[in-house]
């Protein structure tokens, strides 16, 4: 496997096969190789090691069926009715993680204070959980409530978390926080080491964010608290911490499973006032610098989640993207080779004035500007969505006017293609446009089906199944028919058995025009005796109903 990586050496590591273990071994690299953090030189890998080589992340993930398989034999179910399960519950708790921090009820005793917090910090751990999993349009808005939560729960006046730009290195704020006002303005952005203005500065301003501290986290990897920041020994007088009137501050690393992701800030500023009533009594203290290290790892995790997440389906945008241009690509190729031919035999019979090669040479270029037009026609259709236009309309006209269209196709393979229509069809709203394409796609694929039958047959069907108020369109062809594991792949984008004369969109957008109806596509076939292909959808009596409202069930 080849990685763009400038620190991977020509042949950095190698992963050999042994029995049933995988073993990865480094290959005397310049820069190592990685384990979950550790460098090795042969390590048996588990399934989901996280494997570092050069600034390249890889996760190995092993599938075995066998220990699925073991663990189901191995766990055995008991039940109360049949006298096996003979446990009582003696003890029960609540999980009441979105329990509001201000509804816990005060402490009397010390004891009851320490268990009190303790539930407190349990629950606010819970809700930090709950909000790293949590769908979310961006990386920002969860990490803005984490430190919310963080600010709320450790009593901090501000907080502002920062993350580090990948390629440059440096900081940048992503999220800020003042107790008591959970939407900040756009403007209280945090400022690394700029002195405040007093240092009583209230959460209407700008936070100035100790550099001092940050860079001692960021260097030595090491949550901090500092009490006091005026005699902290590992700030000088002169630092940002002083400067800015931090009375108290708390700084913990965003350390992921293999890099520092950022830092999470939170300060208790003081009027001078104020320090002179509190003294040198802490806010802070080693149990909350330890809950909100723990916030720091949930939050850094989360980070990481979220870029492999974007990198991944990034990749794979990328991979459709290719593919689709890649099979386009192959369809268009075919299509202008059949131009070129009958546009040869046009400049031929022009040449010889012989009328009979030019309309023939026409005829292919017509056909082959047909193929290019519903290729083009399926695409658009397949890549946006889109409502229908509904219209009150006559499905046997819709099914008729396929069925004329195709007639010329049919007489030039001697395909006979039949249409038996409903004697009594309802009138009812639908897209016509859209339910034409989707049947001529239908019937197309039909034809192509029957091309070596012995007596080449398509018959067009419409009805009304009145008790559950559908309407409905058969394609039944004599073809070869479908093997049983191609079934599951018929409506796949670019799945197709056709060879070069298919190109996988066809079924795919009469799947996706029905759907958009209400209802759906199902598929009936036998090897050697055809396939029935049944369009099915809510019979709407005017445009004011909305497909989306029904919803097709069998049975």
């Amino acid at each position: 496997m080849r990685l763009l990586d400038t620190e991977v050496s020509r042949t950095h590591a190698a992963i050999e096969r042994d029995g049933e273990k995988f073993v990865l071994k480094d290959r005397n690299s310049s820069n190592g190789t990685f384990v979950n953090g550790s460098p090795i030189k042969s390590r048996i890998l588990k399934p989901g090691d996280q494997i570092q080589i050069g600034r390249t992340i890889l996760q190995f993930l092993q599938g075995d069926p066998a220990n699925s398989r073991r663990a189901a034999d191995r766990v055995e179910l008991l039940h109360q009715a049949d006298g096996t399960d003979r446990s009582s519950i003696v003890g029960q708790m609540a999980l009441t993680g979105g329990l509001p921090l201000k509804d816990v009820p005060a402490a009397i005793s010390s004891n009851e204070n320490a268990r009190m917090q303790a539930t407190m910090n349990l629950q606010m751990l819970y809700r930090i959980s709950e909000e790293a999993v949590r769908p979310s349009s961006s990386m920002t808005q969860i990490l803005q409530r984490m430190l919310d939560l963080a600010i709320e729960t450790l009593g901090a006046d501000r907080g502002c978390v920062l993350l580090r730009d990948a390629e440059t290195e440096t900081l940048h704020p992503i999220a800020v926080g003042f107790r008591g006002q959970e939407n900040s303005s756009p403007e209280d952005v945090p400022t690394l080491g700029r002195p405040a203005k007093d240092s009583g500065e209230k959460a209407t301003g700008r936070i100035p964010v100790s550099r001092s501290i940050v860079d001692y986290v960021v260097k030595n990897m090491q949550a901090v608290r500092t009490s006091d920041a005026r005699h902290d020994s590992r700030f000088e007088t002169g630092q940002s911490i002083v400067r800015a009137g931090i009375r108290e501050a708390m700084c913990v690393p965003l350390q992921a499973r293999h890099e520092l992701m950022g830092v999470v800030y939170l300060d208790i500023t003081s009027s001078a006032e104020e320090m002179i009533l509190l003294g040198d009594q802490p806010r802070f203290s080693e149990e909350q610098l330890r809950v909100l290290a723990a916030i720091g790892r949930q939050a850094a995790l989360a980070v990481e989640n979220q870029r492999f997440q974007e990198a991944f389906v990034k990749s794979e945008r990328l991979a459709a993207m290719g593919q689709t241009i890649a099979t386009l690509s192959h369809h268009i190729k075919n299509i202008l080779q059949g131009v070129r031919g009958g546009s040869y035999l046009i400049d031929l019979g022009l040449g010889k004035t012989d009328t009979e090669l030019i309309r023939k040479g026409w005829g292919i270029v017509d056909k082959n500007q047909s193929k290019i037009y519903n290729l083009v026609m399926d695409m658009l259709t397949f890549s946006k969505e889109r409502q229908p236009e509904m219209k009150l309309s006559q499905l046997n006209d819709v099914a008729q006017d396929v069925v004329e269209l195709m007639q010329p196709q049919a007489g030039e393979v001697e395909t006979k293609l039949l249409f038996h229509p409903a004697s009594q069809l309802p009138t009812s709203t639908f897209d016509p446009e859209g339910i034409h394409r989707a049947i001529l796609n239908v019937v197309s694929n039909a034809m192509d089906a029957v091309e070596h039958a012995d007596d080449p047959r398509v018959v067009v069907q419409t009805g009304f199944d009145e008790p559950r108020d559908l309407l409905w369109v058969s394609v039944e062809d004599n073809g070869t028919g479908i093997a049983p594991e191609n079934l599951s792949k018929m409506f796949l984008m670019f799945e197709s058995t056709k060879g070069a004369r298919g190109t996988g969109l066809g079924l795919a957008v009469s799947q996706k025009i029905i759907r958009e109806h209400g209802g759906d596509i199902t598929v009936e076939s036998q090897i050697g005796k055809g396939s029935r292909f049944v369009l099915t959808w809510p019979r709407l009596e005017d445009e004011t109903q909305m497909p989306g409202m029904r919803t097709l069930v069998d049975g």
